[in-house]
């Protein structure tokens, strides 16, 4: 049974950096795609990054491009999300996410939030 384990939450100042991971275990075969969505309180879900693990096109949205990294670890099994220049506006529980069907268009072009495999989340919160 696929399982991510998202870790690197914590509590910044606005400015600040944060690092989180998301480990994967429970299976043998590469994900198609990896994602990292956040949802804070009383708003919907939003995706934040993405990467289509074949050819490692990413795709962010607008809100973070140019200060959120997303990268991967293959022989970790591990994915991960380098937040810098935080804002307030960054405060959200970040989840993990992971397909292994999912197609490049709708993994870092369409970027919908169809996965089969989710973490439990990680709290990040801003401060100003």
């Amino acid at each position: 049974q696929v399982q991510l384990v998202e870790s690197g939450g914590g509590s910044v100042q606005a400015g600040g950096s944060l690092k989180l991971s998301c480990a994967g275990s429970g299976y043998n075969y590469i994900m198609n795609c990896m994602g990292w969505f956040r949802q804070a309180p009383g708003k919907e879900r939003e995706g934040v990054a993405a990467m289509y693990t074949g050819s490692s096109t990413t795709k962010y949205a607008d809100s973070v491009k140019g200060r959120f990294t997303i990268s991967r670890d293959n022989a970790k099994n591990t994915v991960y999300l380098q937040m810098n220049s935080l804002t307030p506006e960054d405060t959200a529980t970040y989840y993990c996410a992971a397909d292994r069907m999912k197609t490049y268009y709708s993994c870092v072009v369409s970027f919908t939030d169809e996965f089969g495999s989710w973490g439990q989340g990680t709290q990040v919160t801003v401060s100003s």
